[in-house]
């Protein structure tokens, strides 16, 4: 069972025992000394089915991206042999050093299960540093620990922090800490959102974001 010792601070951080780490935790707002990054359309690049033009499998209206995949479709290239996905990629804020934040709010259709809807890349023996998963409508970290059990129907704000320097990725749902990990190493890391079937999923599967940030703390 998670250990927690939590106190409050001069500069109103708070610092956590968790499963036995020291973690020094951001306040209730988890962009807190952040800065937001300019994102417009350029920087979102949207990875679907080869075979299939963006608008099968994607929309932007009122605000809201709308990413959707088919267990039978095709992956993102003809030379991949991954499963299928439709992915928005953070393009121009790949990074390697420093501390960045993904921020977005989710919502997840009843249904979709076993895929990842958002994804640190980038690690030094696997594809990616962070997965966040939905097993029938509990958010997970990849496969192994649920962070909510009940994320279906609503709409809910994530919020990720990687630390290159103390190689920690936290995640928060709804501004509440919930995920404390190491990092998997890796020399450039960037920044994903959408679906990417993995086992056991659904044959139809479906995510919608909104409000997506890319923030840096400053140097």
């Amino acid at each position: 069972m998670s250990s927690y010792l939590a106190l409050l601070v001069p500069v109103c951080l708070v610092v956590l025992q968790f499963h036995g780490h020291i973690v020094v935790a951001w306040p209730p707002d988890p962009t807190y000394g952040f800065i937001s990054l300019p994102l417009n359309n350029s920087n979102f690049h949207i990875q679907k089915p080869y075979d299939l033009p963006v608008s099968e499998r994607y929309s932007f209206i009122d605000g809201i991206h709308k990413l959707w995949v088919l267990s039978t479709d095709k992956p993102h290239s003809l030379t991949s042999h991954t499963a299928p996905r439709t992915e928005i990629g953070i393009r121009g804020y790949a990074y390697s050093s420093g501390v960045w934040q993904f921020e977005g709010h989710a919502y997840i259709p009843s249904g979709t299960t076993g895929v990842c809807i958002m994804q640190i890349f980038g690690a030094n023996r696997t594809a990616t540093t962070l997965m966040l998963r939905v097993y029938n409508g509990a958010l997970m970290y990849y496969k192994s620990q649920v962070i909510v059990d009940d994320i279906y129907g609503r709409w809910f704000r994530v919020n990720v922090i990687h630390d290159i320097g103390a190689k920690l990725v936290k995640v928060f749902i709804d501004g509440e800490l919930k995920l404390a990990v190491n990092d998997r190493g890796g020399a450039l890391h960037s920044f994903k959102c959408g679906v990417y079937a993995q086992n056991d999923n659904s044959y139809f599967m479906e995510s919608q974001w909104k409000n997506i940030k890319v923030l840096k703390l400053p140097d």
